[in-house]
C-alpha cells in the first residue's frame, strides 16, 4: 500500500527546514519545485564557490563518470594524483590526504598532530583551539570546537583541547605546557560570526608555535580555496603553516576535502589513516576542475574586486541604517546589525515574492554572505536593493 505522507517526513529530523523542495540551480540562482527562483548568498555555506552547476564541474563528472568511479583507496587512480599536485603545487604543503567532507579533514589533523607529538614531542598531545571555533560535527571536532553549548550536547568530550581567544596571543601562552603538541585554528573564524585572525596575531603565532617546537594547524574548510580572496587565508599572513585542512569550496559542492602538511609533519605509517572514499576520482576529478579554475589567470583578483564592492555596498549600507559596520575578507563577509534581527531577516528575504533571496545569520545579530566567487556585482546590487525592500518591512 502506497503511503499518503509527506515523502520530506521520512527524513530524519535534524533542523527546522522551510516548506521548500529545490529542483535545479544555475550560477547564482537556485530554483524550487513551484518554480520560483532565488538569488542565493549562501551557496550552500560557502560550498559552491563557482556557483550551481559550473560547466567545468559538469564535464569533470560526466567524462571520470565514463572512465572510472571507485577503484578503491588501496590503489593510485590518475585524478586523485593530478589534484594532489595541483594542491603542492599552488601552496606550501608537500603531502595531501583526501576525505570526504571537512570534518573528516580536521579529524585527520588532530590524529596526525598527536602522532606527530607520539613520536617526537614525548607523548604530547594536547591541541589548543579558541573559543567560538568551529571544527566539525565528529566527537573529537565537536571537542576541539568552541561552539558555545557544544561542551555537554555529547558529553564526554574528548580531552585535550583547552580553549583560547582569538587576536589575544597572550592567552595562547599561557595555555602552553610539556603536553601541548599544536595550536589550530580557523584563519577566519565563520561559524563564530565572520571573525579574522589579524594579520598580526598569525605571524605571532608562528613564531609562538616555533619556538616552543609546536605545530601550526589551520583550519580553512571555510575560508580556503579562494574564499578570502587568496587561494589560501594563511597567505594573507605571509605565514607557512604545518598543516592545513580544505573542504567545502575544493569540492565546488560535491563532497571532497583535503589535509595537506609539511613533509616533515606527514607521520602517518600504515593503517594509521585511510576512509572507503579517500581520494575517489570522481571527486577528485572535479576537485581539479575546481581548483585549475580559482587558479586561473585573473580570478582570484576578480575575486578580491568583487569582495571590496560588497564591502564597499554593505559599508553604504550600514551607515544608511545605523548598523555597526562590517567585517571579513575577500567573499566571506559579515553585516553587523547591532541588534537580534538576522533570522528575522534571513526568513522574510526567503519568502519575497516573485523572487526570494537566500541570506544566513550566523548570530542573531549578523548576516553572513557567502556567493559564488564568481558573483557579478549586478547580482551583487541586485543583493543589496532586496535586502533593503527587506528591512523596509521590519
Amino acid at each position: 500500500m502506497q503511503s499518503t505522507q509527506n515523502p520530506t517526513q521520512s527524513l530524519m529530523y535534524i533542523t527546522n527546514r522551510p516548506d521548500i523542495v529545490y529542483t535545479r540551480g544555475a550560477g547564482s540562482w537556485l530554483f524550487d519545485s513551484e518554480g520560483k527562483r532565488y538569488l542565493d548568498f549562501i551557496q550552500g555555506w560557502a560550498v559552491n564557490c563557482l556557483g550551481h552547476c559550473h560547466p567545468a564541474m559538469i564535464e569533470a563528472l560526466e567524462t571520470q563518470a565514463r572512465q572510472l568511479i571507485n577503484p578503491s583507496p588501496a590503489f593510485y587512480n590518475e585524478p586523485m594524483v593530478n589534484l594532489a599536485a595541483l594542491l603542492t603545487e599552488h601552496s606550501v604543503f608537500d603531502k595531501v590526504f583526501f576525505a570526504n567532507s571537512g570534518a573528516e579533514a580536521n579529524e585527520g589533523a588532530i590524529k596526525l598532530a598527536r602522532k606527530w607529538g607520539k613520536k617526537f614531542k614525548n607523548g604530547a598531545y594536547e591541541i589548543i583551539t579558541f573559543d567560538h571555533s568551529f571544527h566539525g560535527r565528529t566527537l573529537a571536532t565537536m571537542s576541539a570546537s568552541g561552539k558555545p553549548g557544544w561542551d555537554t550536547l555529547y558529553a564526554p568530550q574528548v580531552p585535550g583541547f583547552p580553549k583560547a581567544d582569538l587576536n589575544d596571543i597572550a592567552s595562547v601562552e599561557k595555555l602552553i605546557g610539556d603536553k601541548t603538541v599544536a595550536v589550530m585554528l580557523e584563519p577566519i573564524q565563520g561559524e563564530g560570526g565572520v571573525i579574522p585572525a589579524t594579520p598580526q596575531f598569525m605571524r605571532e603565532l608562528r613564531e609562538l608555535t616555533k619556538r616552543h617546537g609546536l605545530l601550526l594547524i589551520v583550519d580553512e574548510v571555510q575560508s580556503g580555496c579562494g574564499r578570502a580572496g587568496t587561494l589560501f587565508a594563511y597567505e594573507l599572513s605571509g605565514i607557512e603553516p604545518d598543516i592545513m585542512t580544505l573542504g567545502k569550496g575544493i569540492g565546488g559542492g560535491v563532497p571532497l576535502a583535503a589535509l595537506l602538511s609539511k613533509a616533515d609533519v606527514a607521520v602517518f605509517e600504515a593503517g594509521d589513516q585511510g576512509g572507503t572514499y579517500n581520494g575517489n576520482p570522481l571527486m577528485t576529478a572535479v576537485g581539479y576542475a575546481v581548483i585549475k579554475t580559482l587558479t586561473a589567470p585573473g580570478f582570484l583578483e576578480g575575486v578580491r574586486a568583487r569582495g571590496e564592492y560588497l564591502r564597499a555596498k554593505l559599508l553604504e549600507l550600514s551607515a544608511e541604517r545605523g548598523f555597526e559596520g562590517e567585517r571579513g575578507e575577500g567573499l566571506l563577509r559579515a553585516l553587523l546589525l547591532g541588534k537580534d534581527i538576522g533570522p528575522q531577516i534571513v526568513e522574510k528575504a526567503r519568502d519575497m515574492q516573485p523572487v526570494g533571496l537566500l541570506l544566513n545569520a550566523a548570530r542573531p545579530n549578523l548576516l553572513r554572505f557567502m556567493p559564488a566567487l564568481n558573483v557579478t556585482n549586478e547580482e551583487i546590487d541586485q543583493m543589496m536593493a532586496m535586502l533593503r525592500t527587506v528591512l523596509d518591512s521590519l
